[in-house]
Parts: C-alpha cells; structure tokens; sequence
C-alpha cells in the first residue's frame, strides 16, 4: 500500500480571493498528492489547506507554498478572529496509512529545516513533534501572537528549534508538527453575545474545568451575524463530537439559545463520525450498521449534529 499522510497547513488569510488563489495555486494538480480542499474564512481571516498523499511530495510542495505566502501576505497589516503568529501559521502532518507517528516527526522536522534554510522563518515544533514540555501545546507557542512574537522570540526559553532568535520581519514564525487527527469544530449559536457564547465555551473546555483534550472559545462572526462556539478536539476517541455537541445544546437551553448548526474546519476520519452516529441511533432504539457508506455517515451525520457545509469528501477516507 502507498504511503499516505494527511498535512494541514494554515495561513492567515481569509478574505482577499485573488491573494488566496495564488496561493493555492502551487498546491493544485501536483503529482504524488492531493489537494482535497482549502477552506477560507473572511472573519478569521484564514484559510485552511488538506492535503493527502506521499509526503515527500508534499514536503517539496509545502517550501514552494511557504514562497508564496511569503510574497502575498504582511502580518503588519493582518487581523483576524483567528489567534496566529506566522502568515503560514501552522504545518501539521497525521499518519492516515503505512506512515509511523515518529515518521510523521521526522517530516515535520525536514520540512521545517528546508523552510528555514530557505527563507530565514524561524520554525517551532510543537505537538508529537515537539522538543520541549512546553512546546507541545499550540497555544503555548502562540501566545502572544505575532504582534508578541518579537519579544517573546528573544527570550532564552522561547529560542526556535531552526533558526535565529528573531522573527521574520513580514512573516512572523511557524508552528511544525506531527499529530493525531484533530477535530477543528464549531458550533453555531443563534446570538450575537459574545458574553453567552464565552460561558458555553466555559463549560466545555478542559482549562476551565469542562472536558479534557477539548480547546474552545467565542467569537462572533460577522458575515453571519452570530456567535459560534469555536474549537479543537484534540481526541476525538476520548471526547467524541456527540458529547460536545448534547453538552452544549444543553448550556444553551439557560441562555434561552438555540443552537442553528455545526461546523467542521477541514477533513474528519470516518471513524468519528461512526462513534457519534452509533450513540443517535442507540439513544432512538434503532439498529446500528457500522459498515454503511460514505453517502449515509453524512446523511445521518447532518440529520443528528447539523453540520452545514457538509458532504461526504469532508471525511478523509472518502478521499483516499
């Protein structure tokens, strides 16, 4: 069988189309991979990139990617819903098939050097990949952002793993890492209080006392003109999506909230979806089938957590 990983790089731009383009372009019809989808969002101003396939493909591909984002976008002029310290502002790689975590190390480490050699852009590794306790948790490395990155970069404990103690003037930094699949997942709420939404958030997030490998927050958007609940689920097999969800709909209900829809940022392995459904249909009484099609895991999967958005080429096996 072929080599396959999953590689989500982000970069923070989300509204200009023309810019995004470009961007992509170097991404697109490329041999040895696949560039599945690219997702941009104009209040978070971000855009998120999978990718699937051989990664020394795609490692080739991700320096030339880095260029261009290099050329399109200034982070002295960037802003956005979306925490970022680096026009790319994240480079993950996810085992999917015949790819070892400790391989996907090992690309995120070649990645990152080549980026650095390159294009002077210091790089930290964070995640599996990571090579201090305090570097495996994204946020971590972010705090700050790249407004706070100039300083932050100078400090002895906050030294990049490749590259010089400072960042790069348009650019910023980068976070490089290898990791489990994430759920980037989102849920509507039909409010404009950021105030609500920042309590929900509450309930449901580990550092506040909610679940654990759960990261989230509020932010309003305003090309839709409500809240979301906005998050990470960083183990979809410890906390699945179906308790999140029921969880807050219920948090919601004190506010008088309704909650309008569900969102997934990128792909989704199929198996999260399965242990969600699994849970709607037993709570109705109805029989399971574990093995059903692609076509009917979204199906239910609209009917049960409201996605929008949503079809099946959102889940990553569906695109292998």
């Amino acid at each position: 069988m072929a080599r396959i990983v999953q590689c989500v790089p982000n970069f923070s731009e989300g509204r200009d189309n023309s810019k995004i383009e470009d961007i992509v372009s170097v991404l697109k019809n490329k041999e040895g991979f696949k560039m599945v989808s690219y997702e941009p969002d104009g209040d978070y101003n971000r855009t998120v990139v999978t990718l699937l396939g051989d990664p020394e493909y795609i490692i080739d591909a991700l320096v030339e990617f880095t260029g261009k984002v290099l050329s399109n976008i200034d982070m002295n002029f960037q802003s956005g819903e979306h925490a970022r310290m680096g026009a790319v502002d994240v480079i993950p790689f996810i085992p999917i098939e015949e790819v070892t975590m400790d391989e996907c190390i090992e690309y995120a480490n070649v990645v990152a050097k080549k980026i650095n050699l390159k294009y002077d852009i210091p790089i930290f590794m964070y995640a599996e990949a990571a090579n201090k306790k305090d570097r495996v948790k994204l946020p971590n490395i972010r705090k700050g952002e790249f407004e706070g990155m100039k300083d932050k970069i100078k400090l002895e404990n906050w030294a990049p793993d490749y590259g010089k103690a400072e960042i790069h003037p348009t650019f910023g930094v980068i976070g490089v890492g290898a990791r489990i699949p994430l759920i980037a997942y989102n849920i509507d709420l039909d409010t404009t209080d950021t105030k609500i939404a920042g309590n929900i958030a509450k309930a449901i997030r580990f550092s506040s006392g909610g679940f654990r490998f759960v990261q989230a927050g509020p932010v309003y958007l305003d090309s839709r003109g409500h809240c979301q609940v906005t998050m990470n689920i960083l183990n979809y097999k410890k906390n699945p999506i179906y308790r999140i969800f029921e969880t807050v709909k219920m948090e919601a209900k004190r506010y008088q909230v309704e909650v309008t829809n569900s969102e997934l940022v990128g792909l989704i392995p199929r198996d999260t979806l399965i242990r969600s459904l699994r849970y709607y249909f037993k709570s109705e009484g109805i029989e399971f089938n574990k093995e059903m099609s692609f076509d009917e895991i979204t199906k239910y999967a609209i009917k049960y957590l409201v996605f929008r958005d949503f079809d099946n080429l959102k889940i990553i096996e569906a695109n292998i």
